[in-house]
């Protein structure tokens, strides 16, 4: 259900159970968890998450789920918000290709990633009017955030979906991109990240974790890039980077 293919620096994870719209059990987090535990491991410096078949993600797979004795909190608190916080703090840059449904869990995939690119035709808001559920995994707070209380609540409250180019535009994700070149289009900027400045990747990773999580302020923020270039001066990559531009080359990085 939880493809991981690792080639060189880079790695693709893929959700495969696209008879079910890659809805996740307890059994797929666990096999998801293990795949970016994986490709840490394997020291790859860049990795991209996608979605087989007609969707990205539908959320939970809620098919054999009895309401009345369901878990909930053991399901979101012990299994997904742990995962998410995981994929968030992986060591390297992180890209999804989103289309078709992007929904519940599979939007919070979607927001624990650094870089999103979404098919124009993708589906994305909070289906859970009719379900009597709300809006989980993250959602309330991109929503609030990006698209105000009012927007959100108009989502949450009518179950709309908003389209890969509308999501785009009111600024939830990177880039929207036509179906049809949405993976390779994906790869090709994965595939650049992991030859890139990883260390340097990293610092940015953790300053925008900063401003966003601990609302930093400016001048917080240029003391704490401050800091991160410093540290930067000693590595090979930095070195390298300089060299390249005296010199009139393409600089290559190593990670290091």
């Amino acid at each position: 259900m939880i493809d991981l293919a690792i080639e060189g620096d880079y790695a693709e994870i893929v959700l495969n159970a696209p008879q079910k719209l890659n809805s996740l059990n307890e059994e797929a987090l666990v096999g998801l968890d293990a795949a970016y535990q994986e490709a840490e491991q394997a020291g790859v410096r860049a990795l991209l998450l996608r979605g087989e078949g007609r969707g990205f993600c539908a959320g939970r797979d809620i098919s054999a789920v009895d309401p009345q004795s369901d878990d909930v909190l053991g399901y979101l608190g012990e299994k997904v918000t742990p995962l998410l916080q995981s994929m968030a703090q992986f060591p390297a840059p992180t890209f999804a290709a989103v289309h078709g449904a992007c929904l519940g869990v599979g939007l919070g995939l979607a927001i624990a990633t650094d870089v999103v690119y979404v098919a124009e035709n993708a589906k994305i808001g909070s289906p859970f009017a009719s379900l009597g559920a709300t809006l989980d995994s993250g959602g309330h707070a991109l929503f609030v955030e990006r698209l105000g209380a009012h927007r959100t609540l108009d989502l949450i409250y009518t179950a709309e979906l908003m389209s890969g180019q509308e999501a785009v535009t009111s600024g939830l994700f990177s880039r929207a991109v036509p179906a049809e070149t949405l993976v390779s289009f994906a790869r090709e900027k994965a595939h650049a990240a992991a030859q890139g400045a990883t260390l340097a990747f990293r610092e940015s990773k953790k300053l925008v974790a900063q401003i966003r999580d601990q609302r930093i302020g400016l001048w917080d923020s240029l003391t704490e890039e401050n800091r991160s270039q410093a540290a930067l001066c000693a590595s090979d990559d930095y070195i390298e980077g300089f060299a390249a531009f005296q010199q009139k080359r393409t600089p290559t990085f190593r990670g290091q």
